[in-house]
């Protein structure tokens, strides 16, 4: 519930942000400044976010970050400069990280490892979902006025803040939100895990490439290469989205079922072959039907990584979902500077092959896991033998 409200007013303002932005007489630079700089204080942010964690619990980190983000939404909306609008989009980064950090890790004690990746798969359906529905909202609520979105975010969230101070279980026998009362994972202990460092890979992979190149350069490639006009853009995202959405259930269930292993192996190849041909594409029904295809990877790599972090860290994995969440962040904001100077200097295909190869190294790496028994059916074995 949380994450479908969070995601409904977050649609809801990124297609009118640059409007706003530039109704202040800023140049594109400026405008790209305000877009990075949500994702800039999440990353500086998210190593204090892990502490507190530790500190404060789960449930009292999400609601507050999720109020911090509708303050600072409904005050952007009243912003009388560009310096303002600016100062409070980080504002606004700083609780979105206290709200992913917390909700993940909140997510991952509270559910055994034989459904870990069913239950982050459910979560994602809400985010994926809300998304969706968002940038269609904006659009009607941007005829209205460019401040009205920001306040129909603040008050999605204060919806999801409410949600989340009365919804959520009190703490209580002694574990962190009641979550789990077993004994924390010490972190070097988890820098030491394969399977922790091949997620963190991974992250930094898919950062880079889905939030980096992809959202980066296809709106280009579509315009300026294929010749089409920018609303071919939303469609074919839409519609790489509804393939991720649909996928999802299989996918998690996969990753639960059949294992973490294979699915990263698997879903990271295929990704980047996709993700790299995507340049060499010559009409608009070529290049939805790779989209596509990466958004069923998508799925599988959305759900496998964050289980095995869940797997590595514990329940009480404040910190290590941090420094998880921090490599998506890193590859999502050097992505964008890089490509760029690729397409300039080089072509697209240098662009999109940096994708392509930092997908197959994280699904080399995926090598270098466990060849256990998938955590469902270890479960089931242990049931069997007790």
């Amino acid at each position: 519930m949380i994450a479908f409200f969070v995601m409904v007013g977050f649609g809801v303002v990124v297609p009118v942000l640059p409007v706003y932005a530039r109704s202040f007489g800023v140049d594109h630079t400026l405008v790209g400044a305000v877009l990075s700089a949500f994702a800039l204080m999440r990353l500086v942010a998210s190593p204090f976010v892990g502490r507190l964690i530790d500190l404060a619990g789960e449930r009292v980190v999400l609601s507050t970050g999720v109020f911090v983000v509708a303050a600072s939404s409904a005050l952007a909306g009243l912003a009388a400069d560009y310096p303002q609008l600016l100062i409070l989009r980080g504002v606004g980064g700083i609780g979105s990280a206290m709200f992913t950090i917390s909700a993940m890790t909140l997510l991952l004690g509270a559910t055994a490892p034989g459904v870990r990746a069913r239950a982050i798969g459910f979560y994602q359906g809400g985010f994926l979902i809300g998304g969706m529905a968002g940038p269609a909202l904006g659009g009607l609520l941007a005829t209205v006025s460019l401040t009205a979105p920001f306040f129909f975010y603040a008050a999605t969230l204060a919806v999801a803040g409410l949600v989340g101070v009365f919804l959520l279980s009190a703490p209580n026998r002694g574990g962190v939100d009641g979550a789990s009362t077993e004994t924390p994972v010490p972190f070097r202990d988890v820098l030491r895990d394969a399977r922790f460092r091949v997620a963190c890979l991974a992250n930094f992979a898919q950062g880079w490439s889905s939030f980096g190149v992809r959202s980066a350069l296809v709106p280009v490639l579509v315009v300026e290469v294929l010749r089409g006009p920018s609303s071919w853009t939303g469609v074919l995202f839409a519609a790489a989205a509804v393939t991720q959405t649909l996928a999802l259930a299989p996918a998690s269930r996969f990753v639960d079922v059949v294992g973490r292993r294979p699915a990263v192996i698997a879903s990271f190849a295929v990704a980047g072959v996709t993700l790299a041909a995507v340049a060499f594409t010559q009409d608009v029904w070529t290049l939805g039907v790779l989209l596509c295809l990466y958004g069923v990877a998508t799925a599988f790599m959305g759900t496998a990584p964050p289980a095995l972090v869940g797997d590595a860290a514990g329940a009480r994995s404040g910190r290590p979902v941090a420094v998880f969440s921090m490599c998506s962040d890193v590859g999502a904001i050097a992505a964008p500077l890089v490509a760029g100077f690729l397409v300039d200097r080089v072509s697209y295909a240098a662009a999109f092959g940096s994708a392509g190869a930092l997908l197959a190294v994280a699904a080399a790496a995926g090598l270098w896991l466990p060849k256990a028994l998938a955590p469902a059916v270890s479960e089931r074995v242990a049931g069997q033998e007790a």
